[in-house]
C-alpha cells in the first residue's frame, strides 16, 4: 500500500509541475502585442515637469513599460509620477543632461516624501550635491513629473 501511495504522490507532483510550468497560448491581439513588445527590450519615454524641460527615461521592466504606455495614451491616470535613483553621468539616449534615471530603480507613484522632490533643471544645477543632504541616496521623485510620449530606441 505504501508503494502505491508513493507512486501516486510522485505522479501528482509531476502533473502539478507540468501544469505550473506550462505557458498559456496567446492570440495576437493588440493587448498581447504591446505586452510582448515590452518584454522584448527597453522602452524610452520623454518626461517633463513644471519647468517644461524634457528628460528621457529608459524603462526596462515590462510592467513599468506597460504602465507608461497607458499613461501616455490616457488609459490611466494612476501613479503618474516617476521615482528613481539618479546616476551622475550622461546617458546616450539623454545627452542634454549630466545625469540619468537608473532604469532598475524606476517606479511610478502618486505621492512621495518631499526630500526627493526636485525639478529636472534643479537636479542638473545641484548635481554635485545629489546623494547627500540633497536627494539622499540619489533618490529623485519630481512631484510634477509626467510622461508625455514614447520615443524610439536610440
Amino acid at each position: 500500500m505504501r508503494r502505491v501511495f508513493t507512486k501516486a504522490a510522485g505522479l501528482a507532483a509531476v502533473g502539478l509541475l507540468a501544469f505550473a510550468t506550462a505557458q498559456p497560448s496567446q492570440a495576437d491581439s493588440p493587448d498581447n502585442q504591446s505586452v510582448r513588445a515590452a518584454a522584448e527590450g527597453p522602452a524610452y519615454f520623454v518626461m517633463t515637469d513644471i519647468t517644461r524641460e524634457q528628460f528621457v527615461v529608459k524603462l526596462t521592466k515590462p510592467g513599468d513599460i506597460e504602465h507608461a504606455r497607458e499613461l501616455v495614451s490616457g488609459e490611466t491616470a494612476d501613479r503618474p509620477h516617476l521615482f528613481t535613483r539618479i546616476v551622475k553621468r550622461t546617458a546616450t539616449y539623454n545627452p542634454r543632461w549630466s545625469f540619468h534615471a537608473n532604469p532598475d530603480t524606476t517606479e511610478f507613484f502618486d505621492q512621495a516624501f518631499e526630500v526627493c522632490d526636485a525639478t529636472i533643471p534643479y537636479v542638473e544645477d545641484h548635481l554635485d550635491e545629489a546623494g547627500g543632504a540633497f536627494l539622499p541616496g540619489a533618490a529623485w521623485c519630481d512631484w510634477t513629473s509626467r510622461l508625455i510620449r514614447e520615443v524610439p530606441a536610440p
